[in-house]
């Protein structure tokens, strides 16, 4: 391409990115340390992110990713300790049947939309992936497998945080109208939402018993990206790609027995809780700012469309079975 060609110039009506600024960073800081009061909640906390996100550039972009990550791991590890081995493992036994029918349902009926749609092969298993087993955790762990480049998990992460975004906010109130118990409430959030993050965030704000089984389900999905990455491999032919496992999960394991066997860990366990909850609430103001306008008109309306479709199923098929038994 020739060197001096003429850059096309900007429309007047598209309003120029924002650019880093000392004002952003001490906005921004301000924003994260308020996260870290009692009088943010989660989804507050998610909204306050993603509003940042449209008025002031992300002055921490490079970091954000690594820092999201510790955080969510920290924080689920830190909710161990809030937990009992005895309630997990029925929390576990009562999901591991929805668990495995629901995340085959969702990758079949993600295949045949994504064919339908006619989306990118990469993007539309991206999307399933997230939607039947954890969301951006899921596509981090896939996208190496099956070779997606950076556009690709752009437009996967962008849908499934777009539609957590909205679950953070809307599964609590259906909850509730629907006068669910802890223990339903819980199984659903673990089923339908996609993200960990927005899993524990509505969880949270429903209770303490939601919270556990909701944390405890959602993490033995999670241990299904590891066959899921490996039967990748296989239909992607991508041989010799690595596949993440996800090992904070055996220390949350570890931590709820400590709590439940170890003596007078009762005495601090309730601060490491706190702690770890807002180390949740400071995750999803993270997660928030990374929802720029060039993330959110990138992603396009078909992935958007075979997102949300899987989305609703899962949602109304788990809420339905959970109500009716």
């Amino acid at each position: 391409m020739d060197t001096f060609a003429v850059r096309k110039q900007p429309s007047m009506n598209t309003p120029p990115p924002p650019t880093v600024t000392s004002r952003g960073k001490v906005i921004f800081l301000i924003a994260a340390l308020l996260c870290l009061t009692p009088w943010v909640s989660p989804p507050l906390a998610l909204l306050l992110g993603i509003l940042l996100a449209q008025f002031i550039a992300h002055p921490f972009k490079r970091q954000n990713k690594k820092a999201t990550t510790f955080l969510l791991q920290f924080s689920v590890v830190g909710l161990g300790f809030g937990m009992n081995v005895n309630t997990a493992l029925q929390a576990g036994k009562e999901g591991i049947i929805f668990t495995i029918v629901s995340i085959f349902g969702t990758l079949i009926l993600g295949f045949l939309l994504g064919r339908f749609l006619k989306i990118e092969r990469n993007i539309s298993f991206l999307i399933s992936g997230g939607t039947a087993i954890c969301g951006g955790s899921a596509i981090a762990a896939l996208s190496p497998v099956i070779g997606a480049d950076e556009k690709e998990v752009s437009v996967a992460l962008g849908t499934i945080f777009i539609l957590n975004s909205i679950a953070l906010f809307i599964f609590p109130a259906i909850g509730h109208w629907l006068q669910m118990s802890q223990s339903d409430f819980g199984l659903w959030c673990a089923i339908a939402i996609h993200d960990t993050s927005s899993v524990v965030g509505a969880a949270a704000r429903f209770g303490d018993e939601a919270l556990q089984i909701a944390t405890t389900v959602k993490l033995a999905r999670a241990l299904w990206i590891i066959p899921l990455a490996f039967l990748s491999s296989w239909i992607f032919k991508s041989e010799g790609s690595k596949v993440k496992i996800p090992y904070f999960i055996g220390l949350f394991v570890l931590a709820i027995i400590v709590n439940t066997y170890v003596p007078y860990i009762d005495r601090i366990s309730p601060y490491i809780v706190a702690v770890s909850k807002k180390g949740l609430t400071l995750t999803l103001f993270l997660i928030g700012s990374g929802l720029n306008r060039s993330l959110l008109k990138a992603v396009g309306l078909k992935p958007v469309i075979q997102g949300t479709v899987l989305w609703i199923v899962i949602s109304a098929v788990a809420l339905w079975t959970i109500l009716a038994l």
